[in-house]
């Protein structure tokens, strides 16, 4: 027996189990579902290397939900844009482990007649 501070491991910890799996291919989606998915993404953020991302998370997201993500498409064209940053944000939250959930950014608006005052 080897004492430390380290408890003992055995083959089938949940960790290695984890990591198994980690580079094996799981579902994918056609050519056209992916560029479209890339193409909405691209022309909501306005940079090439965000869109990319971005639709990549949510493609991962929408397989490991068994959701068709060309439906996730369809919803976000009907949102506002405050309403899609809060909706992708509940949506990427599903798969992540609960130490690492993205937040949400609230900014009311005020009145400008409160701000004229408090700067006056």
């Amino acid at each position: 027996m080897i004492y430390g501070n380290l408890p003992p491991t055995t083959i089938g910890s949940s960790t290695t189990n984890y990591f198994d799996n980690f580079f094996k291919n799981g579902e994918s989606v056609s050519s056209n579902v992916n560029d479209a998915v890339i193409a909405y993404f691209q022309s909501v953020t306005g940079n090439a290397d965000t869109g990319t991302t971005l639709a990549a998370s949510v493609l991962y997201t929408a397989l490991q939900q068994k959701i068709d993500p060309m439906k996730l498409i369809d919803q976000f064209r009907k949102m506002k844009p405050g309403e899609l940053n809060a909706y992708l944000t509940m949506l990427l939250n599903v798969n992540r482990v609960g130490t690492s959930l993205l937040g949400l950014s609230n900014s009311p608006q005020t009145s400008p007649y409160i701000t004229r005052a408090i700067l006056a």
